[in-house]
């Protein structure tokens, strides 16, 4: 394994650009998809593949800029970071209060067996083909898997969202969503226009969700630990171009500081990557790349697991 050796440290504010990485991402998609657009109505098949590609990007930056507003932390205005969660909830199939409350089990229980989000394979009892099986729906099919793995935790039948005003407001969440698509297949069919809302919608989405549960796998897959520096694999890259991903990504690649600093802001997240380096000898240092962490957990897809209960356990 390639980590790195010296940590970068900074005790300077972020740049406003950095600052301002959800509008700048959100007007990008936008004049992309505007782009998209154009290339099929003129009938220019390569440059739409192209755009397809960047859109799925741009839209995975939306999926974690939800994550964020879920902490509360995309926009200084309450109203108007619950808004834009729910916004971009609703193009997730996604209740927004409902991530909100899943995704509390996952920094509350970090790699141990009530880790929602990390299920199954923070369950030793979950047998091998089982887990396998699992990671092979959630790295191919994102866009289907992630909204059942979190309607699982919601309708099952010992659920940790008890709370009844919690409760109601998802159902009334998911009304609202089933509403909306409802209207919106309605407008599609009725103007057909299928071809484009399956090249500037289905094919981004469905790409959007596997690159959501990849990117996932890369921070918690195959690590066995409970701390955030051995649950978590972070990615810290010098060159312009790691950087620039991670501006695209809200700075999600040093995610072992996002568990250890919940309440700090993306834009705020590299200050603290001197924090990341090991502090005991089954913690990882954070990987120079995507790719490199990439090949650390491929090596776990065999047999694909998450928690110090595992070593407990073998």
């Amino acid at each position: 394994m390639t980590a790195m050796t010296q940590p970068m440290e900074t005790s300077e504010a972020p740049h406003w650009v950095s600052q301002a990485a959800f509008p700048i991402i959100s007007i990008s998609l936008l004049l992309t998809q505007i782009g998209l657009g154009v290339a099929l109505y003129q009938g220019w098949t390569w440059l739409s593949v192209g755009l397809v590609l960047v859109v799925s990007h741009l839209m995975h930056g939306q999926v974690i800029a939800f994550h964020e507003a879920s902490h509360g932390l995309l926009r200084k205005s309450r109203f108007l970071n619950d808004l834009d969660g729910f916004l971009i909830g609703i193009f997730s199939f996604m209740s927004f209060t409902l991530y909100r409350a899943s995704h509390q089990s996952h920094h509350m229980h970090l790699a141990t067996e009530r880790d929602e989000e990390l299920w199954p394979f923070v369950l030793p009892k979950v047998s091998r083909p089982a887990r396998i099986l699992a990671a092979f729906l959630e790295l191919n099919f994102g866009i289907i898997y992630t909204p059942f793995l979190f309607y699982r935790t919601f309708l099952r039948k010992d659920s940790p969202i008890r709370a009844p005003k919690v409760r109601r407001q998802i159902w009334r969440e998911l009304a609202v969503i089933a509403a909306i698509w409802i209207g919106i297949l309605s407008a599609v069919a009725w103007l057909n226009v299928w071809s484009y809302f399956l090249w500037m919608f289905l094919v981004p989405a469905f790409i959007t969700g596997n690159l959501q549960s990849w990117r996932k796998y890369i921070e918690h897959v195959g690590m066995t630990g409970h701390t955030p520096n051995s649950a978590t694999r972070s990615i810290v890259c010098r060159d312009w171009l790691g950087h620039f991903v991670a501006f695209t990504l809200l700075h999600e690649p040093y995610h072992g500081v996002h568990h250890e600093h919940a309440g700090v802001t993306h834009a705020e997240l590299p200050k603290y990557v001197a924090s990341l380096e090991p502090k005991s000898p089954d913690e990882v240092a954070p990987f120079p790349s995507y790719r490199s962490a990439l090949l650390h957990l491929l090596r776990s897809l065999t047999d694909p697991r998450v928690g110090g209960q595992w070593r407990a356990s073998s």
